[in-house]
């Protein structure tokens, strides 16, 4: 990744427990889709500050995520439910690049912690927009 980010700088980044991740924050669209578990899912438009995808560039720079990384565990001890899984698309440069993980087996490899840790940053920040807060609250869990 060049060190100055690029203007076709995007991502999406889908997320959450079950069979369907319905969370998503994309900046392709700017917009956030919201899993509200039993009530289906909300949607609001949300743009990123050029400060925001900054931030967030020079995070997925520090972890490389442009390049090839390890995200099944070698080693697949057990297995839980319900588990989260995150995909992701991102865009630099002309080059897209795309990733998954899933948290069914009982350990996530690093470079799956690092998309986690990445992934929490981008929807705390998500998370503070006026926009968002107006979305319903989620009702239910999942099992």
């Amino acid at each position: 990744m060049p060190e100055d980010m690029p203007e076709d700088f995007d991502f999406l980044v889908r997320y959450g427990y079950g069979e369907v991740s319905k969370n998503e924050i994309n900046t392709y669209q700017d917009t956030v889709v919201k899993d509200l578990i039993v009530n289906g899912t909300a949607t609001a438009n949300i743009t990123l500050t050029g400060e925001e995808m900054r931030s967030i560039y020079e995070r997925m720079r520090g972890i490389s995520i442009m390049s090839k990384m390890q995200l099944v565990p070698a080693k697949q001890s057990c297995s839980v439910v319900p588990y989260q899984e995150d995909s992701w698309r991102i865009t630099v440069n002309g080059f897209t690049r795309n990733w998954s993980w899933s948290g069914e087996n009982c350990e996530l490899t690093e470079d799956a912690e690092k998309l986690l840790e990445l992934r929490n940053f981008i929807a705390d920040i998500v998370a503070g927009k006026e926009a968002y807060q107006e979305l319903p609250e989620a009702e239910g869990g999942y099992d």
